[in-house]
């Protein structure tokens, strides 16, 4: 009999726990923490307090794995929101047109997204979970990881032999702690820290609005050598909107009412201060630092047969850019692919599968630290940084996208992990590219136009009203 132990029983343990109960005989999942019986937070996700979202390609990557999920999350309340169509969005660059996308993202609280998919996954049979259950190191050789030694709540440390350790515990994981105690090399952490934190706040949706509101992003705006500052709202279940404020070092968001307030006006353009003005609150306002990308290159090591890294214990990207739940997704289709290539947990699929998870890590990294780079007071330890001709390039991209339909469908497909960055240069977008922009600028009271959706919930001055690009 096969057996595979998960560590840690969020998103991209559960999910992996899926990808192997098809080729191992029981999949053991062991998390320190206890699951809840509703919707509701759980201590070990501090982080599930602010937005969350699915990607496309994040949501395609679950349907394949759980048939019929993503119907299962829009009856419990989660909104499909088109991207920029169903999004009022402000880049550093001005504001987008709306214009038809095949890319989309789904929206719901984290805690709903778990439930359901909790749900689902923990119905397979082959799946049990260990709950309240300390992982204090592993076992084996640096050759051959043989299993875990956990310490149920109460009770004395206990071995749990398997065939495969795959580590989820996330951006904290104490896994190269654990495999040097092995012998195995230190595994090389790249870091790079744009200094973001987060201030969100659950609010009650005015009476009377529309079904399909849309989201509104205000972005933070990177390369001006100021601190950036943006804001997003985004529609949730039940009636309520998450409010995240997200800043870099020297405008971190507050967390008293009416610095949350002025934070929020402040930004770019104040249409979410003016959105939440007309919205009753519902949760306290949490804050939320710990936003560094980190990528910890395991494939670069000699993996010990018998071991795994997935989702943030691989690669955990700034929250800010949205991909961490797709990603750990797509990584467990990318296990679940391995595995039936290599026939099962058999020797030698520990570094076939790596460098299979590595990979879907590389485009939504190159992206985020991209971006966290030219951001002031940035702290990396990166081999290679980019360019300020990248910076250009990226501002370039940005202002075509806003008005080039072609332009903006490779954009938004890339971001949402649904097509190639490569899609970007294809010809027909190269030269739109080396035109540069053809349009006007909108205007904000433009742009807030094209979204009827609105209704009459906007004041005139909130519409007319553009700050000055100055960093904010």
């Amino acid at each position: 009999m096969t057996r595979a132990v998960v560590l840690g029983g969020g998103m991209a343990g559960v999910l992996a726990a899926v990808a192997l109960s098809r080729s191992a005989d029981a999949v053991t999942i062991v998390d320190s923490d206890f699951y809840p019986d509703t919707p509701a937070p759980r201590r070990g996700l501090p982080q599930g307090h602010h937005n969350h979202m699915f990607m496309r390609g994040g949501v395609e990557a679950l349907e394949s794995l759980l048939p019929g999920i993503t119907e299962e999350l829009q009856a419990a309340g989660a909104k499909r929101r088109s991207l920029p169509s169903g999004n009022l969005t402000r880049s550093g660059e001005g504001w987008f047109r709306r214009q038809p996308s095949s890319a989309y993202v789904l929206l719901c609280s984290r805690d709903l997204t778990d439930h359901v998919v909790r749900g689902r996954a923990l119905a397979n049979e082959r799946i049990t979970v260990l709950q309240g259950t300390r992982v204090t190191g592993l076992t084996g050789s640096a050759e051959r990881v043989t299993g875990v030694r956990i310490q149920p709540a109460g009770e004395d440390e206990q071995t749990l032999d398997a065939d495969l350790v795959v580590d989820a515990t996330g951006r904290r994981s104490k896994a190269p702690d654990w495999l040097a105690a092995l012998g195995v090399p230190a595994v090389y952490e790249e870091v790079v820290d744009g200094g973001f934190a987060y201030a969100s706040r659950v609010f009650e949706a005015p009476p009377g609005l529309r079904e399909d509101f849309p989201g509104v992003l205000i972005q933070a705006q990177a390369g001006t050598g100021k601190p950036g500052r943006g804001a997003a709202l985004l529609p949730n279940e039940g009636r309520r909107w998450i409010v995240t404020l997200f800043g870099t070092r020297g405008a971190v968001p507050p967390t008293d009412e009416e610095g949350f307030v002025e934070f929020a006006r402040a930004t770019r353009h104040p249409v979410i201060a003016e959105l939440i003005d007309k919205a009753r609150p519902v949760s306290e306002i949490r804050p939320y630092r710990g936003m560094a990308n980190r990528r910890r290159y395991y494939e670069k090591l000699p993996v010990p047969e018998g071991f795994l890294a997935t989702g943030d214990s691989l690669m955990a990207p700034n929250p800010n850019y949205g991909t961490g739940m797709s990603q750990a997704a797509r990584q467990a289709v990318a296990l679940r692919e391995t595995l039936r290539r290599h026939r099962g947990l058999r020797p030698g699929l520990s570094r076939k599968a790596q460098k299979a998870l590595a990979k879907i890590a590389v485009a939504p990294w190159m992206a985020a630290t991209t971006q966290d780079h030219f951001f002031p007071d940035v702290q990396s330890n990166a081999k290679r940084r980019p360019s300020p001709s990248q910076q250009r390039l990226n501002e370039r991209i940005t202002k075509v996208a806003a008005e080039n339909g072609r332009v903006a469908e490779a954009v938004f497909n890339a971001a949402a992990l649904s097509g190639s960055p490569l899609a970007i240069f294809a010809p027909a977008n190269l030269l739109a590219l080396l035109r540069g922009p053809r349009l006007p600028q909108l205007t904000a009271a433009q742009a807030i136009a094209q979204f009827p959706e609105f209704g009459d919930i906007l004041d005139a001055p909130a519409q007319e009203i553009d700050h000055a690009v100055s960093g904010n």
